[in-house]
């Protein structure tokens, strides 16, 4: 046995983590022994830990099974509005606690496995991630998935069942080596098939214009079957579906024109259709313009509509029957929000589905898919923006091109009407880019085929409607809207947290779970002695627990009573890890200069995945990885300084780091990181932030009080004047002899001594192509940083400031963005009533 009793027992205490009655702990160890007899049976006698993590994953899937089909029985008989949120990414994470955790049954597992002499965290350790998305965008549609079901929203996630999710990561030698993530290798014990539901999608081909319509034939055929996962409420008895689409190649696929000999050759073949749902492109805020990618954006976007289609058409439960065709309802009915650019196609294709298969008039159709359609925007990066070639599209999706043009045209008529003479609006606003290779500005035609457009933070819907949509924000102003991201409380701090979670509730009961906004009421526990010397408890035990981690898996002794300071995201120029870099050498020469001084022991621990293609992003990592190399091996320092590169950054990684640190380092250039959510998760698990005025930031530190959050840097405007005026990062290092010292001593092999040149293009990008200004921010960077230093060696005027942002958390729940997305965008209303439970009969 591995956990102590005290352990066990003091997790029994938890109350969040639900009651354990007699009865169910006995009920669920006949379930778990049933579903270990049925393995077992199949070919061995001896269980291995993985035959147990599928026995209880398969016991707590059971818990599911009645509460799904009875949700979705409710949902045919209310017939209420129905959202679908369509995503090329869902970055889940694992499953089995989360659903413990949302179905109160936590704590009877946790004692049924105790009991039966296993223990629970090295089943849950055999879970793969469910990898399927980047970063914060994927991440958000998994929070919203959580909240949409806590808000008995009759909501579905559409989405892709990548093969492959985003690569493991492993650095070898300072290096990042991607791996692939074959997730599914031992199986997944949440997803069920509905090979029912299966739907063709269509590629290629030609269209036929004639009197009574269009017709797209000739294409290549493609069957999207659709996986379902459930996805409970918070303890409401609601059970929502996430439906994945997977891609399986017709029977007779390649075989109706078959040579003699082409048989098998044929069969082979079906792996290039089979391909679509392959592989997760890994980038975050890069497009790559690829077929394959834009074969996968049509792919969800064709089998998705087709099956919102039919659940409009049929509205009894477990019936097909058609009973309904007027399509002027479906906004009454349906909503669409498409998260980034990435399912734009579902503009086009349901107006080719209203339009030529169902045969209503453009007008018409036209005013149903805006009413239907929403858009949120994730970034204003250039770089990012979808910029589809036309000659790839004319090719791929023909008739999609021709109602692209047609939508365009009419668009264009409008600008002309309401700007008369303004050519070079015309111009801007096109949905076809002209100049160079012809391209379709995918964000221009979500703008125009949508009733709502959204930013993700309020910096951030400011900025485009002051930017790049600064012409279609003058033509129609009610279009644009803020939702501030949030991040949902249940996965953030119950499950990852409970100690935390159970100190709040002991205070203020346990609806914040349920109300994030009830955290305000710890302000009147700031000045409580007990709850400061709790809060800092807990902080503590998690931090010995991760520091146990670290040492075992990177075999650098952590002073436990450092500050944990983490930089913890992709690895991407505009969130300047380099400036994080930066600091430390700062830190390291001063520790080295002065090593007598009182200095304020810190581990900095950084991590994130780079982009396979991104050679900036990787060398990044090597830089860190240099750093460390160098710090963690220089005795004059000790133990008042480690960095570490976290390996293999995911879902389940940050739910172990983020409860354990001090301090949070959320550093891009203002004006350029959307919203992050990142920020918000450790604001929530009792981190400080030192950041710039960028993304929720800015909404963070006016929840939490400006004096309990550490800002620095140039503002949005700062950064746009210097930008007119030119930076010129020559004068930031002439004039400012510890960035001069940091930055020789990185182009000067200082930290690669066999190779004293391997930093050199770094150095070269920081001095003379530095679009994101990182000299012009250390000055006020690093006495910023002095301050945090000094506030750490007062821990309970740290701690009150920890209490102040845990209480100006509410706003950052997901259930507050969810709420407002379905009030001011799906026009549906969130409950909080439970649904009965299916043993309960009325």
């Amino acid at each position: 046995m591995s956990k102590s009793l005290t352990d066990h027992e003091r997790k029994k205490q938890i109350s969040v983590r639900g009651l354990a009655g007699v009865e169910n702990i006995s009920a669920l160890k006949q379930d778990f022994n049933r579903h270990l007899h049925f393995t077992l049976v199949k070919d061995r006698n001896v269980a291995t830990k993985r035959d147990y993590f599928f026995a209880l994953a398969h016991t707590v899937r059971e818990h599911l099974i009645g509460r799904w089909i009875r949700t979705q029985q409710h949902y045919y008989e209310k017939d209420p509005k129905r959202v679908y949120y369509i995503s090329l990414e869902f970055y889940m994470g694992r499953t089995l606690q989360n659903t413990m955790v949302n179905l109160a049954l936590e704590n009877a597992c946790d004692e049924a496995m105790y009991q039966l002499g296993l223990d629970m965290e090295e089943l849950q350790d055999m879970e793969e991630d469910a990898g399927l998305g980047n970063g914060g965008l994927g991440r958000l549609a998994a929070c919203f998935l959580d909240s949409m079901a806590s808000l008995g929203l009759a909501a579905y996630g559409y989405g892709i069942r990548y093969e492959f999710g985003i690569f493991n990561q492993k650095i070898v030698n300072g290096w990042q080596v991607e791996e692939a993530d074959d997730w599914l290798r031992f199986g997944n014990p949440w997803e069920k098939a509905r090979p029912e539901y299966m739907h063709p999608v269509h590629f290629y081909g030609r269209t036929e214009h004639h009197a009574d319509g269009v017709k797209w034939v000739d294409t290549q055929v493609v069957l999207a079957l659709p996986y379902d996962t459930p996805i409970p409420g918070y303890r409401n008895n609601v059970v929502n579906t996430m439906r994945l689409w997977s891609a399986k190649a017709p029977c007779e696929f390649n075989l109706k024109d078959f040579n003699v000999g082409g048989y098998i050759q044929a069969v082979l073949d079906r792996n290039l259709a089979e391909n679509i749902s392959r592989v997760l492109y890994p980038n975050d805020n890069f497009f790559e313009g690829k077929e394959l990618r834009l074969k996968q954006e049509y792919f969800v976007v064709s089998a998705t509509l087709q099956d919102i289609i039919r659940r409009f058409k049929v509205s009894k439960f477990g019936s097909r029957e058609v009973v309904r065709t007027d399509f002027s309802k479906l906004p009454d009915k349906v909503a669409i929000q498409l998260n980034d650019t990435h399912p734009a196609l579902a503009i086009p294709e349901l107006m080719r589905v209203l339009v030529d298969e169902e045969k209503l008039q453009w007008d018409m159709a036209w005013d149903i898919c805006v009413r239907t359609c929403a858009y949120t925007n994730h970034t204003v990066l250039p770089e990012a923006l979808e910029r589809w070639p036309v000659d790839l599209f004319a090719h791929l999706l023909p008739r999609h091109l021709e109602i692209v043009y047609e939508i365009n045209r009419r668009h264009l008529e409008r600008v002309a009407a309401h700007f008369p003479g303004d050519h070079e609006r015309l111009s801007r606003m096109s949905l076809i880019e002209e100049s160079g290779q012809k391209r379709i500005n995918m964000a221009h035609l979500c703008i125009v085929g949508s009733h709502a457009v959204n930013g993700v933070a309020r910096i951030h819907s400011d900025i485009l409607k002051a930017t790049i949509f600064k012409d279609f924000y003058e033509m129609e102003p009610d279009k644009f809207q803020n939702k501030t991201n949030g991040i949902t409380p249940r996965r953030w701090l119950v499950m990852c947290n409970p100690g935390l979670a159970e100190v709040i509730a002991e205070r203020i009961g346990e609806d914040f779970i349920r109300d994030l906004d009830q955290l305000k009421g710890l302000c009147n526990f700031v000045n409580d002695e007990a709850f400061i010397r709790d809060v800092a408890k807990v902080k503590q035990e998690n931090k010995l627990k991760f520091a146990a981690h670290l040492e075992e898996h990177y075999k650098v002794k952590i002073n436990p009573d450092s500050m944990f300071d983490l930089q913890v995201k992709r690895i991407h120029e505009y969130k300047r890890q380099l400036l994080n870099c930066l600091h430390i050498i700062t830190y390291y020469n001063r520790i080295k200069k002065e090593p007598n001084k009182q200095w304020t022991p810190r581990t900095v621990i950084i991590g994130g995945k780079a982009a396979p293609g991104y050679h900036t992003a990787k060398m990044i990592i090597r830089l860190i990885t240099a750093i460390g190399e160098v710090v963690n091996n220089d005795p004059v320092v000790g133990d008042r300084l480690k960095v570490i590169f976290l390996e293999n950054y995911r879902v389940t990684l940050a739910e172990r780091v983020i409860p354990a640190s001090d301090l949070s380092e959320q550093i891009s250039t203002a004006g350029t990181e959307a919203s992050g959510t990142g920020n918000m998760k450790f604001m929530l698990n009792g981190a400080l932030t030192i950041g710039t005025m960028d993304g929720a930031n800015v909404e963070m530190a006016e929840e939490a009080g400006e004096g309990n959050i550490f800002i620095f840097g140039m503002l949005v405007d700062e950064v746009d004047a210097l930008e007119k005026k030119g930076y010129n990062a020559q004068e930031y290092y002439n004039r400012l002899p510890e960035l001069k010292q940091a930055v020789d001593q990185i182009s000067g092999g200082f930290f690669s001594p066999k190779q004293p040149d391997l930093f050199k293009e770094i150095v070269n990008m920081l001095m003379h192509h530095d679009r994101f200004k990182v000299f012009a921010d250390y000055e006020e960077y690093i006495k910023c940083q002095e301050k945090v230093n000094a506030l750490y060696k007062d821990p309970k005027e740290w701690t009150k400031k920890v209490i102040y942002n845990i209480a100006g958390c509410g706003k950052f729940s997901s259930d507050r963005t969810i709420s407002q997305y379905a009030r001011e965008i799906w026009g549906v209303e969130p409950t909080l009533e439970k649904l009965p439970a299916p043993d309960d009969l009325s």
